[in-house]
Order: C-alpha cells, then structure tokens, then sequence
C-alpha cells in the first residue's frame, strides 16, 4: 500500500495545478495519513513516471498524448476526469510569408519534431501533426498536401522544475522558421504568444477560431485527470478528497482571475502578457473538472489519431478507461458544502 500521495501535471492550466498551489493537495494527503510529493519536485529516479504513470499513489493532470500512450502500454490507469480549456493552438509562418489561411499551407513545407525516445515522450510530434492535421481540414487538404521537415527535439524531456526552467521548450521549429529552413510551425500556449510576438511570426490560421471543437482536439484538449489503480482500489478516500479539492480550486479561480493569472504565470514559466494572449479573460471560469459524454468523446477523437499515426502501441477500449464514481462523489461533498447549515 501506498504511503505517499504523489502528483504531477504538466505546465498549463489546470485545476489540481491551482489547488495545489494553494497548498490544499498537501492537506488532503496529510489528512489521510499521507506524504505528499510532486515529481516535478522530486528527483531524476521518479521524474519518468511522469511519463509511464506506473508510480503507485500517482495521479496525474497533464497532456493527453502520454496518459493514452501510457494506458496503451498497459499501465494500469483510470481516467477521473477531464478538462477543457482553449490555450492558443496556431499555425505561424514567417514575417514575409504571404499565406493567410488554411488553403495557402498546400505545399508548404512544415516543421514537426522528431519523435523521442518513446511514444509518450514525442507529445511534441503528436501536437504538431494534429494541429496542422486539423488546420488543413476546412481548406479540404490532409497532411498529403504538405511536406513535412523533421526538427530536431530532445529525446528525454524533462518535467522537473529546476530543469524546465533553465531550458524548456514549447515552440519547437521557431529557429527553423526565422532561418526560412520550414515554412510553417505548429504552436500554443502562453510562451508560444510570447515567442510570436517578440519575433514578428504571423498567424496563418487560428486554430482557436474553429467554430467546432473537434478541430482543437489535441494533447492539452482535452485534458484528463488519471490515477494509478492500486491508489483508487485502496485508497478512494483519497482521490475523491484529490478531485473536491480541484473542484473548489476550479470554484475559487471562477472568482479570482488576477489570483490565477498569477498562479499560471509561475505554473507556464511565462510573463503576464502571454498569459492574457493565450487564456483571455474567461478560462477561469471554465477549470471544473468533468466526464460529460461529449469530452469522453472528444478524448476518443484524439486517441484514434494518436493509435492511427503510430503513438499507441496498441489500441484499448476508451469507455471501460473511465471510473466516474470519485468524481461524481466529490461534487456531492462541494455541493454540500455549498448548503446553509
């Protein structure tokens, strides 16, 4: 049995991020009995589970590309929530580039990077293809219409914080562009509207902008909330106190958008500015994790791109993923929080 409540995410909005700033993940650990430890704060031994999810007493908030990757490979996982918040996914070309719109990008050559050292440490590739995937679409054009030029990544991606940042990278193929080596990048994300923006980059096509959400499913849309089994078969205490804890996150930043921008500027290691551009003003209200049947099914559209395009060694049965029974007890202990007594 676990004695350790450990957790990660990835850096980007999210509500367990929120309530784990606010030091409510550590009192729900501590309540139970439990350590409490975050692998972005941990050492190089533990950081990889990040990746592989096979840590026991894990729970993990972060891309979709390695939590499919990893229940693919057969780690046992269960999905207990999902999230959806839009976060700037674009297609940039360079200052000089006179495309404007998805039809322009036919016969361009686009950067995507190389794949990893394994399949959920190439989320990189997998956004890339996706996004451009999804930008070619409504011009009624595939990634047969492009040429794609591999990019340089590293093989090991790094989650721990010392480590992020010094040199993280959320804009891969931006060198590339401004050297006129690829004609197109793929991007989101607050540093990416940083990056942008200090270099000049336009945006060919926003893929924000598309009125069906489907064509923004990617690895940050939407996002799931996934726990080592062993945690939720002998402590389910746990993850329901883990889950109403996110939810009163998600309730406290509904009413406290300069609080949570300055949480997201320490949680995206990027500046005020960027966080405005990518977030807007309206994202804080939307942090509630849930398992509606059109995000289950907006996570299945993604993870039949991801098995059809070689990220998932082998294909599983997405429905019988989902344990809904700790988050539906969660809403019950908020809401009857929320009673007068």
């Amino acid at each position: 049995m676990t004695e350790t409540l450990w957790y990660t995410r990835c850096p980007v909005p999210t509500a367990s991020g929120l309530a784990h700033s606010l030091g409510w993940l550590g009192e729900t650990a501590a309540s139970a009995g439990l350590e409490f430890g975050v692998l972005q704060d941990a050492g190089p031994e533990l950081a990889g589970h990040h990746f592989s999810h096979d840590l026991s007493g894990l729970i993990r908030e972060g891309g979709n590309v390695p939590a499919l990757a990893a229940r693919a490979h057969g780690s046992p996982t269960r999905l207990i929530g999902l999230t959806w918040i839009d976060e700037s996914q674009a297609i940039l070309v360079g200052p000089d580039s006179p495309v404007t719109d998805a039809a322009g990008l036919a016969g361009l050559r686009i950067g995507v990077p190389a794949w990893a050292q394994d399949q959920a440490r190439s989320f990189p590739r997998a956004m890339a293809l996706h996004g451009f995937a999804n930008a070619l679409r409504p011009a009624g054009l595939t990634l047969a219409d492009v040429r794609v030029v591999e990019l340089d990544v590293e093989r090991d991606p790094q989650v721990r914080t010392a480590i992020q940042s010094a040199r993280r990278s959320t804009t891969w193929g931006v060198a590339e562009l401004l050297d006129g080596k690829v004609d197109a990048v793929y991007v989101k994300g607050a540093r990416a509207k940083e990056v942008a923006a200090e270099n000049g980059l336009r945006v060919a096509v926003d893929l924000d902008a598309s009125a069906t959400k489907r064509l923004r499913v990617n690895n940050g849309t939407p996002r799931p909330i996934t726990v080592h089994a062993d945690l939720l078969e002998s402590r389910p205490e746990v993850v329901v106190g883990f889950l109403a804890q996110s939810l009163r996150a998600a309730d406290w930043a509904a009413g406290d958008l300069d609080g949570v921008r300055a949480v997201l500027q320490r949680e995206t290691l990027s500046g005020p500015e960027g966080v405005v551009a990518a977030y807007g003003a309206e994202f804080h209200r939307g942090l509630h994790p849930s398992l509606t049947a059109e995000r289950v099914e907006l996570l299945g559209v993604q993870k039949q791109f991801l098995y059809t395009h070689g990220f998932l060694a082998a294909d599983f049965d997405l429905e019988s993923w989902v344990a809904p029974e700790p988050l539906a007890r969660a809403r019950e202990l908020v809401a009857a929080e929320r009673v007068p007594a």
